[in-house]
This record gives C-alpha cells, sequence and structure tokens, in this order.
C-alpha cells in the first residue's frame, strides 16, 4: 500500500564519488529523515517531524491566549526539554570532526569550529555579527531563550575567526557561503547534509554539535554549571543531556575513570 506523506520535500545531488544521493525531509526547510521512502523508520520520523511541528504551534497559539487572560494556564509553558533517545549517541568523534574537514568545502569549516567550540544553536550562528567578537568573547543573545551568554574564545577559534576576518570583505555576518553571502537556514542546512554524505558521515547533524559541546566540555572536567554559563543550556537540560544521553554512551570517559584510577593507585604505592 502507499502511503502519501503531505509537504515531503527531497534533493538530489552527487556525492564525490559521482553517486547519485537523494536527501528527504519532512517538508522544505524541515528535519532530515532516515532511512528510504516506504520504510517503517522513515515513516516514524516523518511522524515524529510533524507532531512536534504541530505541538510547537499549539504551545504558541496557548502563549497567545494566556498573555490575553483567553486562558487560564498554558500547559506547555516550562514543561521542561525532552531529550531523544534515539539521539543518546549522537555525538561527533574526533575522527568524524577529522573526516569533515578532510572533505567538506573550507567554507564549512568555520560553522563547524564555531559549533564546537561555543554550543550555540544553527540559527544563532548563522546571525553571529562580528561586532559580537571583540578578539577574546563572543557575546550573544540567543534567539529561542532570550539568554544572554558571554563566551571565551578558545585558541583554536580565536585562530579561525581571526583568519575569517582578514577575508570579510564588508559583510557584517561571520558565517558566508560560497558565494560570500550570509546562509539561509535551508541552504545551509542542504550543504551541511551534502558535505556530511561526501565525507561518508552518516547520522549526524549540526544539531548534533551542541550535544558534542557539552560532552567535550564535560570530558575535559567542567563543571554542569561551566557548562551552562557557555552554552546558555539551564542546569537542568545540562544535566539531562549528560546524564540521559551523551556521558553515559561516550566510551572515553571509561577511559578515563580507568587512567584516574591508576594515578591513584600508582600514588598510593
Amino acid at each position: 500500500m502507499r502511503v502519501r506523506l503531505k509537504g515531503l520535500h527531497w534533493s538530489t545531488f552527487r556525492s564525490a564519488d559521482g553517486r547519485k544521493v537523494t536527501c528527504y525531509y519532512a517538508w522544505r526547510g524541515g528535519p532530515r529523515l532516515r532511512g528510504e521512502p516506504g520504510t517503517p523508520e522513515f515513516i516514524a520520523d516523518f511522524n515524529e517531524a510533524v507532531a512536534r511541528k504541530v505541538a510547537l504551534i499549539l504551545a504558541r497559539v496557548l502563549s497567545w491566549g494566556l498573555n490575553r487572560g483567553m486562558v487560564p494556564v498554558n500547559p506547555c509553558e516550562k514543561g521542561g526539554r525532552l531529550y531523544r533517545g534515539s539521539r543518546a549517541d549522537k555525538i561527533w568523534t574526533e575522527a568524524e570532526e577529522a573526516l569533515f574537514r578532510a572533505k567538506a568545502p573550507y567554507h564549512l569549516h568555520l560553522p563547524l569550529t564555531l559549533a564546537l567550540w561555543t554550543g550555540q544553536r544553527q540559527g544563532d550562528l548563522l546571525r553571529l555579527l562580528w561586532s559580537a567578537y571583540d578578539g577574546k568573547y563572543i557575546r550573544l543573545r540567543q534567539s529561542k531563550t532570550g539568554a544572554r551568554v558571554e563566551i571565551p574564545v578558545g585558541a583554536p577559534l580565536k585562530t579561525a575567526l581571526d583568519t575569517a576576518a582578514k577575508r570579510k570583505k564588508s559583510s557584517a555576518v561571520i558565517l558566508l557561503n560560497s558565494f560570500g553571502k550570509p546562509w539561509t537556514a535551508d541552504g545551509f542546512r542542504s550543504s551541511w547534509g551534502k558535505a556530511c554524505v561526501a565525507a561518508g558521515i552518516v547520522d549526524r547533524t549540526f544539531h548534533d554539535l551542541r550535544g558534542t559541546a557539552v560532552t567535550r566540555l564535560a570530558i575535559a572536567g567542567c563543571t554542569e554549571a561551566e557548562i551552562a554559563t557557555l552554552t546558555g543550556h539551564s542546569l537542568r537540560d545540562v544535566h539531562a543531556i549528560l546524564d540521559s544521553n551523551y556521558l553515559r554512551r561516550d566510551p572515553s570517559l571509561a577511559a578515563s575513570a580507568i587512567r584516574k584510577l591508576e594515578k591513584r593507585t600508582d600514588s598510593s604505592q
């Protein structure tokens, strides 16, 4: 039986090795769908994306009504974030990062570095202006939460930004596409997806870099409060990411734990 999925969008391109690749999205500009059309995985992803979209619209309607006294309470407000179990182990490894840098176009390297060293969302990074960077800090207000964050710029990110600044010409926006123009959300998502396919990186999204940044900060020994201050997450969200999604499945933590135990054992002998 054929099922017609309303609003389904797709794009076709050729990978670096000449293969014809088709990527499917729940709608134009929507999330990318896993699997092949007609498979249970594909349909489940589509249904989940639509459900999230409907829930978001409902939350906005209720918020509008609450602000005007038309409803007594908005049950969608402050409900906490639900981190999907299906993305629990979807962090970028250092090997995947290196592979992406080796295969992806150069103009996608800076978005990768910014995401890993700031932990910010795609939308906020695509809108980031040069005026937000003073050589030592990046200061921005997150569009989704309204939180103001002040991010110390680590050495690798500073090198990348300072190099890009020398070529920025007249653009006020930091991240630019191959034509030297600011990205659209759809354009960036499409280019990023194509670069991942060309590099052979499977089931990794740009959004996963936000959780990867949180994970790497924790592995480096940062406290949850330190991480939240840097990324703009709430303490509750940082804890949820570390406890339920990422660290529990990161084998490097186990290795780190053994190294600490060995060091403690050697010092006591």
